[in-house]
This record gives C-alpha cells, sequence and structure tokens, in this order.
C-alpha cells in the first residue's frame, strides 16, 4: 500500500513534505459528509463576524445585498471587503 505524502503552499512557497497520519482522503465516502459539518459552522462564524463587525461582504444588486462567502458543493469563496 502506497502512502500519501502532503506539502503546503505558505505565500506562495512550499513547505517540505510530510505523511499526514489520520483523515480522509479524496474519494472517501464519509468526505462530502465532513465538508457539509465544518461548512455550516464556518458559515456561523463568518454571521458572527459580521454581526460584530469584523468581517464586511460586497454589496450586490439594488438591494444591496451582502455578501461575505459563497458556497456550492465542495467549494467555498470568500468575499471580504
Amino acid at each position: 500500500m502506497e502512502f500519501a505524502s502532503v506539502s503546503v503552499l505558505v505565500n506562495g512557497s512550499s513547505t517540505e513534505e510530510f505523511k499526514p497520519t489520520r483523515g480522509l482522503r479524496q474519494g472517501d465516502p464519509l468526505a462530502p459528509f465532513l465538508f457539509i459539518v465544518v461548512a455550516k459552522d464556518l458559515a456561523g462564524l463568518v454571521r458572527q463576524a459580521i454581526k460584530v463587525n469584523f468581517l464586511n461582504g460586497v454589496k450586490v444588486g439594488s438591494n444591496e445585498v451582502e455578501l461575505c462567502m459563497l458556497q456550492f458543493a465542495d467549494d467555498t469563496l470568500f468575499l471580504p471587503m
């Protein structure tokens, strides 16, 4: 069995490779469930940050709806101002 090695980009520079000891691999059937659990809590944290004026979003449309984060499937896009 071949194990994965991982490196992370930090400010555009790659770190040394390391071997993860725990977690889900791409394609694991639990990955979508884990994303939903984490994304739900992340959205709650963003709502709290907006409430205390720590984070502001982009105002869109004639009603000036404020957008800070968009989520679709397994992607998240932040739109801070």
